[in-house]
């Protein structure tokens, strides 16, 4: 499996976050052209208590987020707007990791129902959007996120997942 789960929080066995993180992981490396059996990612499920102090500790933001993501190496482009170089696999008996994603439960559901969206396409969203950044991909500059975003459509088009940036 491209994913490895671990459940702080139990209420995320109820939401499916097994499924939901394989499942948008395979997606992400699939529309990339990579091997999702070569890479690796790991992926904790937590409340905001938990995820605050991740974000306290790695961003000097002591307030709960919904995913953050920490990449095993950095993979960013140089210039605005470009695709990073993706990463290889470095073959032989272990997968490559790509690094960790953490997502609250707690402000999934309150941002779900805020936006009027099912939790699970909201936590897909999420997901594929922490992959990417362990990708490299980012949304600091302006013609990085537009590139990040367009990526976000697409992955969640194939995954039947409506547009999260569409104003509808």
């Amino acid at each position: 499996m491209l994913t490895e789960t671990v459940l702080e929080d139990a209420r995320w066995q109820d939401a499916g976050l097994d499924s939901l993180a394989e499942t948008a992981a395979r997606a992400v490396l699939d529309h990339l052209g990579l091997d999702p059996e070569a890479f690796e990612i790991a992926v904790l499920g937590c409340d905001d208590s938990r995820i605050a102090e991740l974000n306290t500790e790695f961003r000097d933001k002591p307030v709960p987020t919904n995913v953050l993501s920490w990449p095993s190496e950095e993979r960013g482009a140089d210039a605005a707007g470009d695709a990073p170089e993706l990463p290889e696999a470095e073959g032989g008996p272990f997968a490559t990791e790509l690094g960790d994603i953490a997502i609250s439960l707690d402000t999934c559901l309150r941002e779900a129902h805020d936006l009027g969206k099912p939790v699970s396409d909201h936590v897909t969203h999420l997901l594929v959007h922490g992959t990417l950044h362990l990708l490299g991909y980012d949304h600091v500059r302006d013609a990085d996120a537009t590139l990040m975003e367009a990526l976000e459509t697409e992955i969640l088009g194939k995954l039947g997942v409506a547009d999260p940036y569409s104003q509808d």
